[in-house]
């Protein structure tokens, strides 16, 4: 329990530092390796955090005794395989959203957990950040009840850049990234599976090859209904805002903040120890490792969430 948690971090790109910065903040906590595609930046990066350890093979990452736990923010297409093979070699992973872009990978992963016991979980960053928490300890509380979320996901990403403007070596996805956090946080905030699920896709980029603007609904086994609408076109505030109508109020929430359906703010520094919600994500990691339990956005928890992002793109492709 008072064992200091070594962690190998791979992918120190904009989401990596933001898990760094968080990590610094939890006591027994030491990143003993970075793992990055480019050697010379990995090196940088592991300077700044104390890392003794750099090098651009997983792998190599992982057969090291000084490495409990990895927390893997690489490209989406790796995320399956290497959260497979950190189990597989006796670690514990985090692994950043989304767990797969093919369904039957992500099942591959739940597998292997229930075969290994490790702790694995997925970046479901909403169900951690403040403003969530404050809405969900609500509907535990019976004061709440969602009827409706009505959710925007804008960005202005018609080039193949990070949250930093940095060039990606990989191609984000409105479905499989940007709607998994949606589609997981409906069904976690409602306690009810999503059973109607529709989408229709805008034209599809001729370079970057996906759908730049988006549309879904759905509803649960409870009634409530989501509607949800993506673009990489909205040159205008960019970010995820979410609205959840409920039978007693209406709650605003943007990133950590929330507010009234009034715009009121409602103070929400006293939910968790932590305003940052990736830092709170990483803290349950850790918790989960030292208490030996499933951690809240366990891979088994979200795998629902896969399977109607799963049932959304073969319809998107029929």
């Amino acid at each position: 329990m008072t064992k200091t948690i070594r962690i190998a971090l791979a992918g120190p790109g904009a989401f990596g530092i933001k898990h760094l910065d968080g990590l610094k903040n939890i006591e027994g906590v030491e990143v003993t390796s970075i793992i990055g595609r480019e050697l010379g930046k990995a090196r940088e990066v592991a300077d700044k955090y104390g890392a003794k350890h750099v090098t651009t093979d997983l792998g190599e990452a992982l057969a090291r005794d000084d490495v409990d736990a990895v927390i893997l923010c690489t490209p989406t297409q790796m995320h399956a395989e290497q959260s497979i093979a950190a189990m597989k070699a006796g670690k514990h992973v985090q692994v950043e959203i989304p767990l797969c872009d093919k369904l039957e990978e992500g099942r591959a992963v739940v597998e292997m957990q229930r075969k290994t016991g490790l702790v694995a979980m997925v970046g479901h960053t909403r169900r951690f950040n403040p403003s969530h928490q404050y809405v969900n300890q609500k509907i535990v509380a019976g004061e709440f009840n969602i009827l409706q979320m009505d959710v925007q996901t804008f960005f202005f990403r018609r080039t193949n850049m990070n949250a930093l403007g940095q060039a990606r070596s990989w191609t984000d996805h409105l479905l499989w990234h940007h709607a998994a956090h949606t589609v997981d946080l409906f069904q976690y905030q409602t306690g009810s599976k999503v059973v109607k699920a529709n989408a229709v896709q805008g034209p599809i980029h001729p370079t970057l090859g996906i759908a730049m603007d988006m549309s879904i609904q759905l509803q649960t086994e409870s009634g409530a209904i989501c509607t949800l609408s993506l673009s990489f076109n909205n040159d205008g505030p960019l970010g995820t805002f979410f609205r959840y109508i409920g039978d007693t109020a209406t709650y605003i929430a943007r990133y950590d903040d929330l507010f009234t359906g009034k715009e009121e703010k409602i103070d929400v520094s006293q939910v968790d120890v932590s305003m940052n919600g990736i830092e709170l994500q990483d803290r349950e990691f850790i918790a989960a490792i030292r208490e030996g339990r499933e951690p809240n956005s366990s891979v088994g928890q979200v795998l629902p969430c896969y399977e109607v992002l799963d049932q959304l793109e073969r319809q998107l492709t029929a």
